[in-house]
């Protein structure tokens, strides 16, 4: 990271966001006028720990180069700060869409989930796993129907493995974590396998497969894969996405399908989902 100010190159506008150590704004780069984000951190309230996960993110995010996942353009460091400039994406977390829209069906929900597999899929053949796929950190591009696109987001968790190197840290986002990350066993790829499984089961329905007030007692469920298709939201789910569910939220992780079987499935694909109109919660 050369060490230059951000304002010299972009004007900086509204915030889009804010967290404990970072502000994410709007911006206009000066010459090119593009509309970007910029996620302005703070280094004083930075850990060394904090440095070397920043460092990570911006190493995988640098490393990365797919349609489907949210671009880090450049970064800048000055003597306060780290500014990462991204992709702008103005069409809102994927459940916000989903849950303004009256009517919504199989057909679209493998639509909405095939190109979040596509770029897991892409992530993994670099040996990146992100470890924190939830509904949040899926954004579309835009809010216009036509032109918008899902992006997968906030790389701070995702980390390079091999077969040699698996990760065992525990982290990830309680009722999306897989049950190997909650034991602290050694984990790989298949932690991302599902938490698939986990966004798709609520694009269908509108809830999570997984959940209690009580952390502890909602651990425990996903440690022994105790979920269910209550009646009557699933009653008229297809027995084609039912399968999916079940060969994704299988607490042994070598018995999980993964993205590329994911991806030559036929209702993923949207030659076997309906255009039945789902009774989901919302």
């Amino acid at each position: 990271m050369v060490e230059r100010s951000i304002t010299d190159f972009y004007k900086l506008e509204g915030d889009l966001g804010q967290g404990s150590f970072a502000t994410v704004k709007r911006a206009t780069n000066k010459r090119t006028g593009e509309k970007v984000a910029i996620k302005i951190i703070t280094k004083q309230q930075l850990s060394e720990e904090d440095k070397i996960g920043l460092q990570n993110e911006i190493d995988i995010l640098t490393h990365v180069d797919h349609p489907n996942i949210v671009k880090l353009f450049e970064v800048f460091e000055d003597h306060d700060s780290y500014s990462l400039v991204m992709e702008l994406m103005t069409g809102g977390e994927l459940f916000d869409t989903i849950i303004e829209k009256e009517k919504y069906t199989e057909k679209e929900a493998a639509e909405t989930v095939r190109p979040i597999i596509d770029a897991i899929n892409y992530c993994h053949s670099l040996n990146i796993i992100h470890r924190d796929i939830k509904p949040e950190n899926l954004l579309y591009s835009s809010k216009h129907p036509s032109t918008r696109i899902i992006k997968v987001s906030d790389f701070g968790l995702a980390r390079f493995i091999s077969s040699e190197t698996l990760a065992q840290t525990t982290c990830g986002t309680p009722g999306y974590v897989a049950p190997e990350i909650l034991e602290q066993r050694l984990y790989g790829k298949e932690c991302d396998y599902w938490s698939i499984g986990v966004v798709l089961y609520i694009l269908l329905c509108g809830f999570p497969p997984f959940y209690d007030e009580d952390n502890m007692v909602l651990f425990e469920k996903i440690k022994h894969g105790k979920y269910d298709f209550p009646s009557p939201v699933w009653d008229e789910i297809s027995a084609e996405a039912k399968e999916i569910i079940k060969n994704l939220l299988v607490v042994d992780p070598s018995k999980r399908w993964n993205c590329e079987q994911l991806l030559r499935n036929p209702w993923i694909l949207g030659e076997t989902c309906g255009d039945k109109v789902l009774k989901r919660n919302r």
